[in-house]
């Protein structure tokens, strides 16, 4: 599978045409061209820069830049780490949002706060991940709420200093040791994470509420019922972790889509992940580096969707591979 989406990825980018014209062209003489072609290497049969590309995948070389001659691995190195950070955050929402708001829906089944919630659920998956991120940018800005980047220019530059630094600002200011510092990385990351989080958050409460309702016809919930225990406390106890195991399931599709909505939400927030960053290369048609970050992003989602199938395997006895 991950050699397939890989050369997938390379054979696509080469059918749209030679990424050095397409980068450079108009801005540098045909001497020139050449002269960056075979740099790059392609100058060389498609099933050498195949080869060469295959290989140097598994040496860990994704290759460089062409408008800016940066590694690909440290652009991933540094962006890769935003985006992580900015996952995590979006997957606290999400779990914060979908899992009570679902538990409620299922509770009242049928009556107005289930209708209410399934409304709010179909409207935060379907609404654009950038329109959301504007409208709270609209909504927030006016009470002087962060509504762009990481943190403040002097919060980064201080950052920066921290040994060992780990490009996650929320774990980088924890080490410098200033509270003051992590307030302000969540500050600025409320807002982006609010607009990503709300999206899985949807999906989580329509699955939270549809798998509780099926959970509360089991037969073990029946005889729970039967012994005198109390509604809430069989919902609480005895159905809710049974219906989690779907959602877990779910994760591995959804570190997709957070990936997907990470493009549109750090270019709406200017928030430097491996999204913005691959936006940018877009926009200069760095096709070589699109190549490199799109290959990881395929690369990630595999492995996400591996680790998934291995947790709900441990947790739920009736998987087995």
């Amino acid at each position: 599978m991950i050699w397939v989406l890989v050369t997938l990825v390379f054979v696509l980018l080469r059918v749209i045409g030679d990424p050095i014209t397409a980068a450079q062209g108009g801005r540098l003489t045909p001497e020139q061209i050449a002269e960056r072609k075979a740099e790059a290497g392609l100058d060389r049969p498609l099933l050498v820069q195949y080869w060469e590309y295959l290989s140097g995948l598994l040496h860990g070389d994704f290759g460089r830049s062409l408008t800016d001659n940066q590694p690909i691995s440290e652009v991933l190195r540094v962006n890769g780490a935003a985006t992580l950070e900015l996952s995590f955050y979006a997957l606290v929402v999400a779990f914060a949002v979908g899992v009570p708001l679902g538990r409620l829906a299922a509770r009242y089944r049928d009556r107005l706060p289930d209708v209410t919630l399934r409304l709010f659920a179909i409207v935060a998956y379907a609404a654009p991940v950038f329109f959301v991120g504007l409208l709270l940018k609209l909504a927030f800005t006016p009470f002087g709420w962060p509504s762009s980047g990481r943190a403040s220019t002097s919060t980064l530059l201080t950052l920066e200093q921290v040994r060992p630094r780990t490009n996650i600002l929320l774990v980088d200011a924890i080490l410098w040791g200033d509270p003051r510092y992590v307030l302000e990385v969540l500050q600025y990351a409320l807002l982006p994470a609010l607009a990503l989080g709300l999206l899985t958050g949807g999906v989580f409460l329509r699955l939270v509420r549809i798998n509780l309702l099926q959970t509360m016809r089991a037969e073990y919930v029946t005889s729970a019922r039967a012994r005198g225990m109390a509604e809430g406390r069989v919902i609480r106890k005895v159905a809710f972790r049974n219906a989690l195991v779907p959602v877990v399931t779910v994760m591995g599709m959804q570190v997709a889509m957070l990936l997907a909505g990470a493009v549109l939400t750090e270019t709406t927030f200017e928030w430097k992940g491996i999204g913005y960053a691959l936006a940018e290369y877009l926009k200069a048609r760095d096709f070589l580096a699109v190549q490199g970050i799109v290959t990881v992003i395929a690369l990630v989602v595999c492995v996400a969707s591996f680790l998934i199938d291995v947790i709900v395997a441990l947790v739920d006895p009736r998987v087995r591979f």
